[in-house]
């Protein structure tokens, strides 16, 4: 029951970072044209457009990271050398993986809530959010919280590949 529910919020999370990612590559590319527009034709553009284009890029990078990642797209040299997971080599390139994938996201969320000290709130969210972006107006907070979430989904995601793994082991095993 609990594998199932994995997936189900792996699956939905999916879906919704895939309209997310689109909708911030549909407003980097208005803000760049509104951009290319005003100046080549007004020869005055907005000074808001460029920070906004870019901070889209980010968040469409860090989202797609997570697409990418959840339909294995992403550079996973280990999955193509033993694609067949029911064998031991499948599985150590699986843990292998895994391992790295945990190594990578784990102390990038740790920092994202703790300093060096440990101190909570203190880390990189805390020290942005006392920030303001100076063409907006708007605390950095709401850019750079994409990098939690990131990590974050792609932890879920994570869990819903080996769920999803021991779902399909279980139901070749005879008996169950």
């Amino acid at each position: 029951m609990m594998r199932k529910a994995v997936i189900f919020v792996s699956d939905t999370l999916h879906a919704v970072i895939r309209r997310l990612s689109v909708a911030a590559i549909v407003v980097m590319f208005c803000t760049v044209m509104l951009q290319v527009i005003a100046r080549y034709v007004f020869s005055s553009p907005p000074v808001w457009t460029e920070d906004v284009a870019r901070y889209m890029m980010v968040w469409t990078g860090l989202l797609g990271a997570t697409l990418s990642f959840k339909t294995k797209t992403d550079a996973v040299l280990l999955a193509s050398v033993f694609p067949d997971r029911p064998n031991v080599l499948g599985y150590m390139a699986d843990a292998l993986h895994t391992l790295a994938v945990l190594v990578f996201i784990v102390p990038i969320l740790w920092y994202c809530f703790f300093d060096l000290r440990g101190q909570f709130g203190r880390g990189f969210l805390g020290r942005q959010s006392t920030l303001v972006a100076d063409t907006l107006g708007i605390s950095l907070l709401w850019i750079v919280a994409v990098v939690p979430i990131a990590m974050l989904v792609i932890l879920i995601h994570l869990c819903a590949h080996w769920a999803r793994d021991g779902l399909r082991s279980a139901e070749l095993e005879p008996g169950k």
